[in-house]
């Protein structure tokens, strides 16, 4: 009578490996719905699937991959950005926006909160190189005419982050409430108030009043914190989008 033959039992771990393996394979499956990039329409496929790479138009001319055609000053405006938003919703935590603790909380932070003293160098600092590294952006984009169409639009966007930039740091200057903020806010909202027909509603506006106060201080702290942010978000998306679909510039 013949027997029955029997498979050789399998070792869990090799089950477990095999496994995982599969798992593995199903979730890169799931991110990257395409084969290797090993052609042109793969490498499209690629690029367009992906949330990263997508933010870069597909086909990239030669000339505008050079470090020192871009100096990639465009990416370095995004990053000081991530940075000013992850550190400045840190510094919330320890900042309230009252005329009468405003001041004792900044030097909370320098001298109590363990690393206050870091965190707000590195909102302070990053502000100055997101201004300075912006306004070098928009001089590379003029020097090299990569405003000329089809890029007029995205021009544009550019000079409006450009003035956002600028009030971002314009606004969160008053947040610390001291002698060098006050009296430069001061002087700011004095020239708003130059501006001709609308120069003194666009003042009290500003300052909620007449004179710089507590309603100064919640105004200039809602634009710094909620306002002017998401303003600058959208116009950043916007931006990366109008890269996307207008391509990069070439070289001189």
């Amino acid at each position: 009578m013949a027997t029955k033959k029997t498979s050789p039992r399998r070792n869990p771990m090799d089950q477990l490996m095999q496994a995982s393996a599969a798992f593995g394979f199903r979730v890169y499956k799931s991110v990257f719905r395409h084969s290797w990039p090993d052609s042109a329409r793969t490498r499209s496929l690629a690029t367009m699937s992906n949330v990263f790479l997508h933010l870069h138009p597909t086909t990239i001319r030669r000339a505008s991959l050079k470090v020192t055609y871009t100096f990639c000053l465009g990416g370095l405006s995004f990053f000081f950005f991530l940075v000013l938003t992850v550190s400045g919703v840190l510094l919330m935590f320890y900042y309230v926006p009252s005329v009468t603790q405003a001041y004792q909380d900044i030097k909370d932070l320098q001298t109590v909160v363990f690393a206050g003293q870091f965190l707000r160098n590195m909102h302070r600092w990053g502000a100055h190189a997101m201004v300075i590294v912006v306004f070098l952006h928009m001089c590379r984009v003029f020097y090299t005419r990569a405003y000329r169409p089809p890029r007029e639009f995205n021009w544009v966007v550019g000079v409006l982050l450009l003035v956002l930039t600028f009030l971002l740091s314009f606004s969160g200057y008053l947040l610390p409430w001291d002698q060098l903020s006050f009296w430069a806010v001061t002087v700011g909202t004095n020239i708003a108030k130059a501006t001709p027909f609308v120069g003194p509603e666009a003042q009290f506006l500003l300052i909620g009043g007449y004179e710089i106060g507590q309603n100064a201080l919640i105004r200039f702290y809602t634009l710094h914190v909620i306002a002017l942010p998401l303003a600058a978000a959208v116009l950043i998306a916007v931006h990366f989008w109008r890269v996307r679909k207008d391509g990069f510039s070439g070289g001189l």
